[in-house]
């Protein structure tokens, strides 16, 4: 507990899902948490604020469209008049709802939405925190929520894993040009995040083939990414910046045929 005592945190897309599960144990080891998300209901943002304020901490809300510019700067701004400072900042939000699929399928006008939201947002509110860190005596650590998408080709999902692509690099890009001024960028690649949100559209089918390719008993949740994003937040990591952490169950670390084979109760060569 308190690992995070008196950072300032700044969390987006933290209303549910991951990002939710982020600001609930970053609310838990005492950070001051900001959450933020897009077109958040009235009812369920008083709900979510309720409940981190439980922990004994200072919270607060404020909207964000990682499409809008100025949206970005109000939220980076009212949190560094708030509390004068911004010591963490999680790159959670991105839009998943917005069209995707193969190369044939994609319009340029989808492609540029899911660019300009998953990889233009993340920019652009890390190069609006970047001058609060830069003050900061402490500095700052920037993590960034990538994909697992990013690990190799795929069916559909062609911008998408683009965009997150560009996320790795620019995490990398970050760590690379302020790691002398005390800012840390790293970026948590989640594998298959059960979700309240999620768990009842995925098919049974398509969660089986996940399960079987993961390497532990289970599938992952929130407060696994949660907890790498805890380290990557705190002082323990210090020494830790310009990394790809994949959070994944160990389903991205085997060759892609250990399922078939294991299913056949044979080894892979």
């Amino acid at each position: 507990m308190n690992r995070l005592k008196d950072k300032v945190a700044v969390i987006t897309g933290s209303t549910s899902g991951i990002g939710l599960g982020i600001a609930r144990v970053y609310a838990a080891e005492g950070a001051k948490v900001v959450i933020s998300g897009y077109q958040v209901k009235k009812r369920r943002k008083q709900m979510i604020l309720d409940e981190i304020r439980k922990k004994g901490v200072d919270v607060f809300f404020h909207e964000i469209d990682l499409d809008d510019p100025s949206s970005i700067e109000s939220l980076i701004a009212e949190t560094a008049e708030r509390y004068g400072k911004i010591d963490i900042l999680v790159n959670n939000a991105a839009n998943v709802l917005l069209a995707d699929g193969s190369v044939d399928e994609l319009t340029l006008e989808m492609w540029d939405a899911i660019f300009r939201s998953d990889l233009r947002g993340t920019f652009y509110i890390i190069k609006c925190a970047l001058p609060y860190m830069l003050k900061n005596d402490a500095g700052g650590s920037i993590i960034n929520i990538g994909s697992m998408a990013t690990g190799g080709g795929d069916l559909g999902a062609t911008a998408y894993s683009c965009a997150k692509a560009g996320v790795d690099m620019l995490t990398q890009s970050v760590a690379l040009q302020y790691g002398k001024r005390n800012i840390r960028c790293n970026c948590v690649r989640p594998g298959l995040i059960m979700t309240r949100q999620n768990e009842r559209f995925i098919e049974q089918e398509v969660k089986d083939i996940f399960l079987d390719n993961i390497m532990v008993n289970r599938y992952g949740r929130p407060e696994d990414i949660a907890n790498a994003c805890v380290f990557l937040g705190s002082d323990e990591s210090g020494y830790v910046t310009g990394q790809i952490l994949t959070v994944d169950g160990g389903l991205n670390a085997h060759i892609p045929t250990v399922a078939q084979f294991r299913a056949m109760d044979s080894r892979t060569w």
